[in-house]
């Protein structure tokens, strides 16, 4: 998908008043989304790692209404992860260390993707590993399943190859994962950047160059606490990711500055808990969005979330895509005064 471009349907729901209705009332906003060749209905997703695999959160809400849902990451082999403590709530934020337990690929083609294929939403399966051959092993075994739309590529994970230097903090890293997986997989590839750089341009350039179909931004901040009475840390694997508010406009920053430096589309993470925050992402350039932390604590974020989208694009009378990246537009108008 182009910038300002893309297919697009119909959606909104009818107001039942018989009262003549004015031009605003009658705009209905287009709001779905086309990246890399997939429509999704909304452009508002669920992060990885914080939805499980879906049908945990089906007796909560109508998973028919979101635009993806972005399991949590899949490796060729099953992992048990963390040992506890691995969560601890901060001020506006979480640290996580859950040490990216799931149960396989092939477990998650057998036991997990068939009742994915009953939604309306589409699958992204988030695929990491340790060394580029685990990512390309993921995504072979995952090619046999029907259903699944995308991948994304977790590449804040550290190659055991190298040293335990991590994927998405080495551009020349992220370019030689990214290439491999794209020549693997089957579906689109999105690539989901680590905000522990210096730039994070050079990383989205490197995926961009490498094949990228979209990109995925930003993951979580290594962060840390420590229990003063007990004087150790909170978190057994003593960093964790930090999620949340807290991080949202370093998040919304990181994006604008992305959106600056590739062509291909942008899929906003960070914070977001309302439609007013995920409306930030995408004027900074974002096409989409995905909600995260927020889902722990109030699952029904990413459905009000993209309800007022579509409120705030009927209400200024715009579709989505009028306003991905219209920031941009407003300094450069700016500049030229």
């Amino acid at each position: 998908m182009t910038k300002g471009k893309g297919q697009k349907a119909k959606v909104g729901r009818r107001r039942g008043s018989n009262a003549p209705k004015t031009a605003k009332e009658t705009f209905e906003p287009q709001i779905d989304v086309t990246i890399a060749g997939v429509r999704f209905a909304n452009p508002v997703m669920t992060a990885s790692g914080t939805f499980g695999y879906g049908q945990e959160y089906a007796k909560v809400i109508d998973l028919n209404r979101l635009g993806a849902i972005c399991v949590k990451g899949i490796s060729a082999e099953p992992m048990a992860g963390n040992p506890p403590p691995r969560i601890y709530e901060t001020d506006s934020g979480m640290l996580n260390a859950i040490g990216l337990q799931n149960v396989g690929a092939k477990r998650f083609l057998t036991e997990k993707l068939p009742f994915l294929r009953t939604l309306q939403a589409r699958c992204i399966v988030n695929v990491f590993g340790y060394s580029t051959e685990d990512y390309v092993r993921c995504i072979e075994i995952l090619n046999g399943g029907d259903g699944i739309h995308a991948y994304e590529l977790n590449i804040s994970c550290p190659n055991t190859r190298c040293g335990g230097m991590v994927y998405g903090n080495d551009p020349r890293l992220t370019e030689e994962v990214v290439a491999a997986s794209k020549k693997a997989a089957r579906f689109p590839v999105i690539v989901k950047l680590s905000p522990n750089v210096t730039d994070i341009t050079a990383t989205a350039r490197a995926s961009e160059a490498a094949g990228a179909d979209a990109l995925s931004l930003v993951n979580t901040f290594v962060g840390m606490a420590i229990d003063v009475e007990a004087q150790a840390p909170r978190i057994s694997n003593l960093t964790a990711g930090l999620s949340g508010p807290a991080i949202k406009p370093v998040a919304v920053r990181m994006v604008y500055q992305t959106y600056q430096a590739v062509k291909i589309p942008i899929i906003g993470i960070g914070g977001i808990a309302s439609a007013a925050d995920a409306l930030e992402f995408i004027l900074a350039g974002a096409c989409a969005v995905q909600v995260g932390t927020a889902n722990f604590y109030a699952p029904e974020t990413p459905l009000r979330v993209a309800e007022g989208i579509e409120e705030y694009c009927r209400r200024k009378s715009v579709h989505l895509l009028q306003l991905v990246g219209k920031i941009h537009q407003v300094k450069a108008a700016g500049e030229t005064h």
